[in-house]
């Protein structure tokens, strides 16, 4: 099958790799534009970008898809089935009509649960044990597709979001190319979402980061790792900010006051809402490395009693 891609992050690549692996032809492949980064400033091309070079795909990298755009493109490279993947920008509706078999857009949720920009994130933001990646069938709205098929996998309690990220990029491929094989054997039985379970998650930001302290522990750990590693999360001890890295739940339980480091012997327990307790694992105080929270105790003392987050 001629196959053309539009992705641009590093969890799109996965996907690219199997149809470059695989016996379809890659006609084409559709990233967002180099971007200035870091304090120099450096063009720097996304990872998409980067994968399509090794294969020797052509690639496109057009600022607009509108206006009849993206559909001359279509026409020049002749796809029966566009493959989306995080790319970046919504499809105008004579793209998505365009090919044969339409575009299939690979997202990171079992839709119509995290439809938008951060699904992976607020999966585990909310503690959930089950998540997975979806085929849709594209439509004119976000994530709102006919359903194709679906892979799931398992969330545990200390995975992080870029830990889900390496597992769901991966499953995305197997999705992907599974989903295909049944386009060409006509066996797909697209399922209509029900918009009664629809959820919608936007993009993620710094102002999330802060700790509430009065949360249950449950809460704030699922933030830590969920929020890891941007935009990260923190909370204020003696005056500066200490991020929080990593954590896990304790057992631990007390009438403390939110925020209070109820243990700081060899280990740093600070209790919660709901008289529960979370232990920091790994931390990093404003200017300095970040290091695991004994080698912390080591060289900043920390009393018993002492309450983060003022």
């Amino acid at each position: 099958m001629r196959i053309a891609f539009m992705g641009t992050p590093d969890f799109a690549v996965d996907c690219l790799h199997a149809l470059a692996d695989s016996e379809h032809e890659v006609v084409g492949v559709f990233c967002q534009p180099d971007k200035p980064v870091g304090r120099k400033q450096e063009l720097t091309p996304p990872d998409v970008k980067v994968e399509a070079l090794k294969h020797g795909f052509k690639i496109f990298q057009p600022e607009s898809l509108r206006n009849g755009k993206g559909v001359e493109i279509l026409k020049e490279i002749n796809p029966e089935l566009v493959v989306v993947v995080a790319y970046g920008k919504i499809l105008p509706h004579d793209f998505l009509v365009y090919p044969k078999y339409g575009c299939v857009n690979i997202h990171a949720s079992i839709l119509p649960k995290y439809r938008g920009a951060s699904p992976i994130h607020f999966a585990v933001l909310n503690g959930d044990k089950i998540t997975g990646v979806t085929a849709q069938q594209m439509d004119d709205g976000l994530d709102t597709g006919d359903i194709l098929h679906v892979g799931t996998t398992e969330i545990g309690e200390n995975d992080t979001t870029e830990y889900m990220y390496e597992v769901l990029a991966p499953l995305g491929a197997k999705v992907l190319m599974k989903t295909i094989e049944m386009i060409e054997n006509n066996e797909l039985k697209p399922i209509k979402q029900d918009e009664s379970k629809a959820s919608k998650v936007g993009l993620l930001t710094k102002e999330m980061s802060l700790i509430d302290w009065s949360r249950p522990a449950s809460e704030i750990h699922n933030k830590i790792r969920g929020l890891y590693s941007w935009p990260g999360t923190v909370t204020k001890f003696n005056g500066k900010n200490l991020k929080i890295h990593k954590s896990i739940l304790s057992d631990v339980k007390g009438k403390n006051n939110p925020g209070e480091v109820i243990d700081s012997n060899g280990r740093l327990i600070v209790s919660c809402g709901d008289n529960s307790c979370i232990e920091l694992l790994e931390i990093q105080l404003e200017g300095k490395k970040r290091m695991d929270s004994v080698s912390f105790l080591n060289g900043y003392k920390i009393e018993k009693g002492t309450v983060l987050g003022n």
